[in-house]
C-alpha cells in the first residue's frame, strides 16, 4: 500500500469519533437551545461519562457551563438537513426547535428537553469542568438514557469535514469481538 502525505488541517476528518449529535441546553428561564456537536468521546462505562468539546463561541457553551446540564440527542440520517441547519445557525437569534421543526419532550432528570425526533437521548449533568478553560472539554455524566426500541440499526451521521458526512452502515458481529 502506497501512502502519501496528508494535510494536518484535515486530520480530524479521519478521526471523527462518532455520530453527529444534537446537544440541547436551556437558559435560566427554560428557553432551550440546540447545537450540532461532533467532537465527543466516551470516557467511562459506569457511570457513563462523555467528553464533549463545546466551543466558547457557541451559546451552548455558556448555557452548559451555567446550568451544568444538557441532553445528548442522537439523530439518524433522515434528520440530516435539520442537523446541518442547527449547526449553521445561532441560538442567540434563532429558536431552532421552531425554525427546524424539532419536537421537544420534557426530560426526567434535567431541565433541557429531549429531541423526540432523535432515536436516542441521554440526559446529562456536568461532572467536571477542569478542562473547559483550556480545551473547551466538558465531562458529562449520563443520568438517564432513552432509545426508540423500533430503531434496530440506526443510520447515524458522521462528520467528515467541509460539509461531507458518512452514514453508518451495516452492523457486523465477529465471534472474537469484545463483549
Amino acid at each position: 500500500m502506497a501512502k502519501t502525505a496528508y494535510p494536518l488541517d484535515k486530520v480530524y476528518g479521519l478521526l471523527e469519533p462518532g455520530p453527529v449529535l444534537l446537544l440541547t441546553t436551556a437558559d435560566a428561564t427554560g428557553r432551550p437551545d440546540v447545537m450540532t456537536l461532533s467532537w465527543h468521546t466516551m470516557l467511562e462505562f459506569e457511570p457513563p461519562l462523555v467528553g464533549c468539546v463545546v466551543s466558547a463561541r457557541n451559546r451552548s457553551h455558556a448555557l452548559l457551563r451555567e446550568s451544568r446540564q444538557g441532553v445528548i440527542n442522537i439523530p439518524t440520517a433522515d434528520l440530516a438537513d435539520k442537523v446541518v441547519a442547527c449547526g449553521n445557525s445561532s441560538g442567540r437569534t434563532t429558536d431552532k426547535f421552531t425554525a427546524f421543526g424539532l419536537t421537544a419532550r420534557a426530560a426526567t432528570q434535567v431541565a433541557p428537553p429531549l429531541i423526540d425526533d432523535c432515536f436516542a437521548s441521554l440526559e446529562c449533568r456536568v461532572a467536571d469542568l477542569q478542562m473547559v478553560e483550556r480545551y473547551e472539554l466538558f465531562v458529562l455524566e449520563v443520568v438517564a438514557a432513552w432509545v426508540d426500541a423500533d430503531v434496530a440499526n440506526p443510520r447515524t451521521l458522521h462528520h467528515r469535514g467541509y460539509g461531507r458526512f458518512m452514514v453508518a452502515g451495516e452492523t457486523i458481529e465477529l465471534p472474537s469481538a469484545m463483549r
